[in-house]
Order: C-alpha cells, then structure tokens, then sequence
C-alpha cells in the first residue's frame, strides 16, 4: 500500500510540475519578449533569449508607457477595480449576513438566485447590457462599478454565506445585549471575523475585474476611457502592423500588479475558501 501511494505522489507530482511550466511558459515568453527589438520578436527569434543584438534594453517599456495612453488607462482600470471591488465586498458580505440569520422563505429564494447567477453566460445579457448603461449614465470609470457588483455578488455572496454560518450566533446575541444596534454588530463585530473570506473574495475579484476586456469595451464610452486590456489592442501601426514589442511591455505592466497581490494573498484564498466550507 505504501509502494502504491508512493507512486501516485510521483505520478501526481510530475504531472503537476509540467501543468505549473505550461502555465507560466506564456509568462516568462511574454517577459522575454518585451526586452527584445522589434525583428526578433516578428522573426524566429520569438522563442530565443535576448542577445546583443537583439536585446532592446528598456525601449519597449518606455514606449508603452509614453504612448497610446496607457497611464490613463492605468488610471481609469485602478478606479473601476477599487470601486468595483470595494462595492462588491461591502454589500455582498451585508447581503450574506442578512440571508443567513434571516431564515425564511423570501431570503432562501435570494440566495439561490445569487447562486444561479453564476451559471448565466455573459454573452445571453451583453447586448441589453451595453444599451441599458447607456440609458442610465454607466458608461463611465466612476458608475460601472454598479454593473460589476451585479455580476460579482453570485461569488461573493456564496462564499460570505457558507462562512457566515459558521459563526457563533451567541457573539452577535452579547452584542446587541449590550446595546449595539444592527449595523454596530455588523461592523464591529462580524466584518472583522470575516477578514478570511474578505481576502480571499477580494483577492478573486479583483483578478476579474483588473483584467476584463469584454465588460469595459461594451460600456464604456471608449472615445473618453479606455481600460489596460483594451489598450493593449491599439498597439498597432500602419497598414495593421502590431508594434510587439510595447504590446509585449503593455501586458508585462498589466499583468505584474496582479501577479505580486496573488502571490503575496494566496495563502489567504485558500483559508476563505476552506472556512466557508465549513459549517459551524
């Protein structure tokens, strides 16, 4: 039986090791690139390290960021991620805490709503979606947070939810005893035993948001604002020419936030996910 085991771990850990390469060989092949000139890059030299004669120093970092815009749009993805993921994570967490200690009909029909709403494709609502914002003045960095917390609050809500429960009820009960009302409670002394599943929600929507394309292209009023990922796309020169080298710099600069929050929080995913398993 120990042989056995022995081997699956090696098996399973092999298998992993290769699956860990394979997703961050695009990584480290993007980094490289962004180092090289532009005729190594279009060439076969796209899978060679950089050599002096086609090593390009900083250019292509200097480029992305002096041209097309992109600490605006830098700018403009900071403000839809905070306010966005802020949003989500105040309502959402208020939402669950309400489902869970009311216990009826009405809020059993909410939470199985939220649940359903992440089984629904974005493509069967994106249409009526983009002319909807419109007609509401969401087209801008400072509102579409309010169609973020619409798609967000399926995650957020099941797994504020299924930690809540696991919550003493007699800490809240003490609470009100000694005076503190509804949102007293809340605040003092539910959201900072949340801060597990917080980390962990935030960390995951944050991801989302930071590097949705299809959301802020459809509502967006993109003469005025344009997001990182969708700047990513105008790195073109003329007659259709992809200028690779910036655009290789433009998606290092979008995806390195993202990367040093995850790896600085994983642990941190990993505990909410594993506390909102648990019912106490």
């Amino acid at each position: 039986m120990k042989k056995k085991n022995s081997a699956l771990s090696t098996v399973l850990t092999v298998f992993l090791s290769i699956l860990c390469v394979a997703w961050v060989y695009p990584i480290v092949m993007i980094l490289l690139n962004s180092f090289k000139v532009e005729t190594a890059i279009s060439t076969s030299g796209v899978f060679q390290l950089p050599n002096a004669a086609t090593f390009a120093g900083l250019a292509n970092y200097v480029n992305a960021v002096g041209s097309k815009g992109f600490l605006s749009a830098f700018g403009t993805s900071m403000v839809i991620t905070i306010t966005s993921v802020v949003a989500i994570l105040l309502c959402c967490s208020m939402c669950a805490w309400y489902i869970t200690r009311v216990e009826n009909f009405f809020t059993k029909m909410v939470y199985f709503l939220f649940v359903f709403s992440m089984v629904v494709p974005f493509q069967m609502l994106m249409f009526t979606l983009a002319a909807t914002s419109d007609q509401l003045k969401l087209n801008t960095p400072w509102n579409i947070w309010v169609i973020y917390l619409g798609f967000g609050a399926g995650l957020a809500v099941f797994m504020f939810t299924g930690f809540m429960k696991s919550i003493p009820l007699e800490i809240e009960e003490a609470a009100m005893i000694d005076g503190c009302n509804p949102l007293q409670t809340f605040f003092m002394i539910v959201l900072p035993v949340l801060k597990p599943t917080m980390i962990s929600v935030g960390i995951l929507e944050t991801m989302w948001v930071w590097n949705d394309y299809l959301l802020p292209y459809l509502v967006l009023d993109r003469k005025k604002y344009t997001t990182v990922p969708i700047l990513i796309q105008y790195f073109k020169g003329s007659f259709g020419r992809v200028e690779m080298g910036p655009m290789m710099a433009c998606i290092m600069l979008t995806v390195l936030p993202i990367i040093i929050v995850y790896l600085v929080c994983q642990k941190y995913i990993i505990d909410g996910v594993v506390a909102g398993a648990v019912k106490g």
